[in-house]
């Protein structure tokens, strides 16, 4: 059986710390036999959550009456073993597209009231957060107990963070932690019995951090020209 996971990127920069991590965490799983996908939330259209829940218990269930790239994604994370979500710390919190999409996930959780389970109940989860000040570990802790609510399972070392402001791949303990979060990931969903789930020595170490390395420059070098033209407009006018 080929084992899927799916890395969700919560980051509007696809060259930033939190996609490093994410791609180091999803590399990893590959490398050991997994079959990866990554969604970039921010180029999809994620309506926030209407509360159906709250007016009428059993108003809120699969599928989502929000019509929006969510119909897709359910699909997605429906036909996954194992799910990665990765955020950058927006103000002690996710971004705003993965509160959405992680707020959406109710509806999998809420078919207890239909099926008697959720529908998501028994998929691995890892969670990746990284952020230049402090939030990363309320981050952490909130999707954890919301991710274990809705019936997903978090192995041992399951998570990894950054708080620093410089490039997380000089980082070597980062980079292992993210390497981990895949290796363990794809570990517990394969049911393996291990005496030792965080390896501080992976084999392919220098593989994937080179092939992470060389992807983010290539991403950087075709995207923040883009970004650049917008982020700058403010302050160019200013000049003027």
């Amino acid at each position: 059986m080929t084992i899927k996971i799916l890395g969700i990127n919560g980051s509007p920069r696809k060259y930033g710390n939190t996609y490093k991590m994410l791609k180091l965490a999803l590399y990893s799983a590959e490398y050991l036999g997994a079959k990866i996908e990554i969604i970039d939330l921010y180029e999809k259209r994620i309506e926030p959550c209407l509360g159906c829940l709250t007016d009428n218990q059993y108003a809120c269930r699969y599928p989502c009456v929000i019509k929006d790239d969510m119909q897709e994604i359910y699909k997605i994370i429906l036909e996954s073993d194992g799910l990665i979500f990765a955020t950058p710390v927006y103000w002690f919190n996710v971004s705003g597209p993965m509160k959405n999409l992680v707020d959406r996930i109710t509806v999998f959780e809420n078919m207890v009231y239909f099926d008697e389970y959720s529908w998501v109940e028994g998929k691995t989860a890892g969670i990746i957060a990284a952020g230049a000040e402090s939030g990363t570990a309320m981050v952490v802790s909130s999707l954890m107990i919301t991710l274990n609510s809705y019936g997903m399972m978090i192995p041992p070392w399951g998570f990894a963070y950054f708080t620093g402001k410089e490039d997380v791949l000089t980082d070597t303990n980062a980079v292992l932690d993210a390497i981990n979060v895949g290796r363990v990931v794809y570990m517990a969903i394969k049911g393996e019995k291990t005496s030792r789930w965080y390896d501080p020595r992976p084999s392919f170490l220098e593989e994937v951090l080179s092939r992470v390395k060389e992807e983010c420059e290539k991403n950087y070098k075709e995207l923040f020209p883009g970004r650049k033209e917008k982020i700058f407009t403010l302050l160019d006018s200013e000049k003027e």
